[in-house]
């Protein structure tokens, strides 16, 4: 194991790295396979623990398989983006139960309705969205931000 594995750097890019395999409805096994071998289930779930670090070559083939631009492999630091907007990934939103991720749901699908944005499984609110929405739900930008995290509907 090299020094920076295990660091709580590695494991919340391996975190990542796992949430995203799975929005991609991929078993580790899946991914050996699309890949021809060329990540080994062992070594992606070595990755996803954050036992093993990945080489930025690696993690840019991994992107390319799961067809993400390079920079959603990355982990945010669980605010709102630098433009203030909000990411949400929709088919987890479709399975979410709460009461407030119901209101969510209604409010970006009124969204991509008036923007005819149907593409894509993640959907992104612009700044002005979030501070309505937020609004609605009686609640500070950033603590719908931390909200979207915790119902586990957060978009990459």
């Amino acid at each position: 194991m090299s020094d920076d594995a295990r660091s709580p750097e590695a494991e919340r890019l391996g975190s990542h790295l796992r949430r995203l395999r799975r929005q991609k409805g991929l078993s580790l096994l899946d991914v050996q396979a699309l890949s021809e071998g060329t990540f080994k289930a062992s070594v992606l779930g070595a990755y996803e623990r954050g036992e093993r670090a990945i080489s930025a070559i690696r993690l840019a083939g991994l992107a390319a398989l799961y067809r993400l631009p390079l920079q959603a492999m990355l982990p945010s630091d669980g605010v709102p983006s630098a433009d203030g907007g909000l990411a949400v990934d929709l088919l987890q939103l479709d399975r979410a139960e709460t009461l407030e991720a119901k209101t969510i749901g209604r409010f970006v699908k009124r969204l991509q309705a008036q923007r005819r944005d149907w593409t894509g499984s993640v959907f992104r609110m612009r700044v002005s969205d979030v501070s309505v929405l937020a609004a609605a739900l009686d609640r500070s930008p950033a603590d719908l931000a931390k909200l979207v995290d915790e119902l586990g509907i957060k978009g990459v």
